[in-house]
């Protein structure tokens, strides 16, 4: 169903194009560090430790989610943004100060040059805590509501473009200037990024000042439980991808790839192809039938990867599991915001995420575990989050017509009429 010329106008305007070109950079900002910090970490001195280069990120993203939805919901959606894009900017220039702490010092058996590492992941956790709270809510105040999966399929593609070609450059800067080069850019694009969001003006009717209070996570709501059917959807998805991140650097390391992040650049790139369709399929088809999809290319690719040898075989389970990725992330955050009470809209949005930290942080630590630099490991593991996949992909078909799906009720209700 194609909008109105006005429907079009309000979607397309200009702080739609700045919104999506200031998360390519944000993204691009976080990524590029990505598929070189396990290197990074060995040389730090520690390599069991790599679980947790994600896991710790997405403990600082979980819990920062008690706080951004609410704030995104009675101070606005800017603030939010710009504290999030504030930390990735920070972030790069202070990995440079970790490495520049390289020596002897020991703390509990523990390199402290390798504490303050866990502890700036931890920090850098922040940012995906606040920004994609903030945009995600910006974009369904700005976008008609029968075109909300295809805005949010958009907003998906400018993510994950910015993912494509952060970790390829990263992984340039890296091998031709140093891990310094990689971090200065990382903090260069998310300082360009903060001057774009800048230029956004507030959505949120009656928006205001952050005040104390806001901060007090034991005083008013900082969940909106109406989203769990997206947030347990998304469970199995977050898992894969917390599992995909840990390990993938090793194992297309394995596999002969010199520039590591030409894999990642891959899958995004896949995930691209998918976004651009999906996220209006889900608009015209309702949005369980499209997760089912997602699902089970979710569980193909995972499966892919795991039978992998070659060079080849990987990139094809690769670009299987990226569409994955375009199919169900659009398709989830539409959920959500159909499934969000009034005026609570990022509060659903901070819920739904929350459990995409926890399936990241739990899949990233599991993987870490049980991996250890175990080569031979790695095709247990991505088939045990292809195992999930195919659960989640069961599960759906089973219930089915028990799951709350608001679009697709009102595609039928407009049949009917």
């Amino acid at each position: 169903m194609e909008g109105t010329a006005e429907e079009n106008e309000k979607m397309f305007s200009p702080r739609f194009w700045i919104l999506c070109g200031s998360t390519v950079l944000f993204m691009a900002s976080f990524g590029m560090v990505l598929p070189e910090l396990p290197d990074f970490l060995e040389e730090l001195g520690r390599p069991d430790l790599i679980g947790w280069i994600v896991g710790l990120f997405t403990v600082g993203a979980f819990f920062s989610r008690f706080l951004s939805g609410r704030i995104a919901d009675l101070a606005g959606r800017r603030p939010v943004m710009l504290f999030g894009t504030w930390v990735t900017t920070i972030a790069g220039i202070c990995y440079i100060g970790v490495g520049a702490m390289k020596g002897d010092a020991v703390w509990s058996g523990v390199p402290v040059a390798v504490w303050f590492f866990l502890a700036l992941r931890l920090f850098h956790g922040l940012s995906t805590g606040f920004r994609p709270t903030g945009t995600t809510a910006y974009i369904t105040d700005i976008t008609p509501l029968k075109r909300r999966g295809e805005a949010l399929g958009y907003l998906g593609v400018a993510g994950n473009a910015g993912m494509a070609g952060g970790p390829a450059i990263g992984s340039w800067l890296t091998v031709e200037y140093g891990y310094d080069a990689m971090f200065m850019a990382s903090s260069a694009l998310g300082l360009i990024a903060l001057l774009m969001t800048l230029k956004l003006p507030e959505t949120l009717k009656g928006g205001r000042s952050v005040r104390w209070g806001d901060l007090n996570v034991f005083r008013g709501p900082v969940l909106d439980w109406t989203s769990w059917p997206a947030a347990l959807g998304l469970l199995p998805v977050a898992f894969a991808f917390g599992t995909f991140l840990t390990i993938s650097p090793d194992f297309v390391g394995s596999l002969g790839y010199v520039y590591k992040g030409t894999f990642n650049t891959i899958i995004v790139f896949a995930s691209i192809s998918m976004r651009l369709l999906a996220g209006r399929a889900s608009d015209r088809h309702g949005r369980v039938p499209l997760l089912m999809a997602g699902g089970l290319m979710l569980a193909i690719g995972m499966f892919g990867l795991s039978w992998a040898d070659s060079k080849l075989t990987a990139a094809l389970a690769g670009i299987v599991y990226g569409m994955s990725i375009g199919i169900n992330m659009p398709t989830i955050m539409a959920w959500t915001a159909d499934l969000a009470q009034p005026g609570k809209v990022a509060l659903a949005m901070g819920t739904m995420l929350m459990s995409l930290e926890l399936g990241i942080g739990f899949g990233a630590v599991f993987s870490g575990y049980w991996f250890q630099g175990d080569v031979a490991a790695i095709s247990m593991l991505y088939a045990t989050a292809g195992m999930l996949g195919l659960i989640g992909f069961l599960v759906l078909i089973v219930l089915k017509r028990r799951i709350p799906d608001p679009r697709a009720d009102a595609l039928r209700q407009q049949k009917q009429s």
